[in-house]
């Protein structure tokens, strides 16, 4: 029997990169509404609600961010020069952020870190979310190079899916901590809950409309068979997890909410695969094409098969010890 090799590495990065969005997103969502704490009190119990998780979390981006570069080269080559000013940008602001973990409960100036925290939160976020528009609407290649200009990846598209990243990440950040919380916080989550969970479906609309027209081999998966089959299934399991969404914060439900918002990026990034599919790098590099010989992503995927389970272990084990509400008068430092 023989293996796609190139097939499995794609499937194990586009896990890794799904499992650090759901992880690091309501961690990184946390940090932007950092700001709209209203005591130092409620933000240490925000920062709190994922102290022993958040690096961790971060794991994840590793993993696919270094098997990008292990088994797909030719594709780390190209994407690298077209994202390396957001790519740099989130990297800086994710140290900035991690570093006022630490420093904010060490120092009386904790305005400072406070401010660290939420601008290294808004920025990678940002960041992530303008890469990831500027990969949908295609990178130039030449050959086996980059092609295009510095800035290619700054559109008004590109900045509409960085925003749009921004806000669920904020709404990610909003439920964990109605799941996480009690009381006067817990109240005031499940209201920005609401909001963010209007404003991010919008943008998830706006942005699904406009993703078509960026390549025409978009427009051709979603509106042909079997995509058209796709482009009616995905919004009616949107609209399920919509109704879970509103029924679990109108019903006073602390997990309900957190798993539907969780179910609206697991979607979104369904949707992205499939207009990918098999593109590594839209719209000129496949899979095959992009990926390292076989004798290389054989070796790789021995490690891969070993280290995956450790980490989703401990990473389980970790939410396990730490589950439960939080108590104020107790903190993680």
């Amino acid at each position: 029997m023989e293996f796609d090799l190139a097939f499995i590495w794609a499937g194990l990065i586009a896990f890794a990169v799904l499992v650090y969005v759901i992880l690091d997103g309501f961690d990184l969502g946390i940090g932007i509404l950092f700001p709209f704490g209203k005591s130092d009190g409620d933000r240490d119990l925000m920062m709190n609600s994922v102290a022993p998780v958040w690096d961790g979390n971060e794991t994840w981006l590793v993993l696919g961010g270094g098997g990008l570069f292990a088994v797909f080269p030719l594709a780390y080559a190209v994407v690298m020069p077209a994202l390396y000013m957001p790519i740099t940008l989130m990297l800086l602001a994710l140290v900035f952020r991690g570093v006022s973990f630490e420093y904010r409960w060490r120092t009386e100036n904790k305005g400072l870190w406070d401010a660290a925290f939420f601008g290294g939160s808004f920025v990678a976020a940002l960041c992530q979310g303008i890469a990831l528009g500027a990969l949908v609407q295609g990178i130039e290649v030449d050959g086996r190079a980059y092609a295009g200009g510095w800035f290619d990846w700054l559109t008004p598209f590109s900045v509409l899916t960085g925003f749009a990243v921004v806000v669920g990440y904020a709404l990610l950040g909003a439920t964990w901590l109605v799941l996480k919380t009690e009381n006067d916080i817990q109240i005031q989550m499940r209201s920005y809950a609401w909001w963010l969970g209007a404003a991010t479906l919008g943008l998830i609309g706006v942005v699904s409309v406009l993703t078509p027209f960026q390549e025409p081999e978009y427009f051709q998966r979603w509106f042909n068979l079997p995509g058209s089959l796709f482009s009616m299934i995905v919004p009616l399991i949107m609209l399920g997890l919509t109704w879970k969404f509103f029924a679990g914060l109108n019903d006073g439900k602390d997990l309900q909410p957190f798993l539907s918002a969780l179910g609206f990026f697991v979607v979104s990034f369904v949707g992205i695969g499939i207009s990918f599919y098999p593109m590594m790098v839209p719209p000129s590099l496949t899979i095959w094409e992009a990926a390292a010989p076989d004798s290389s992503l054989a070796f790789a995927l021995v490690g891969a098969v070993i280290l995956v389970p450790i980490i989703l272990a401990y990473t389980a084990y970790a939410y396990w010890v730490f589950r439960g509400k939080l108590d104020p008068s107790e903190g993680y430092h």
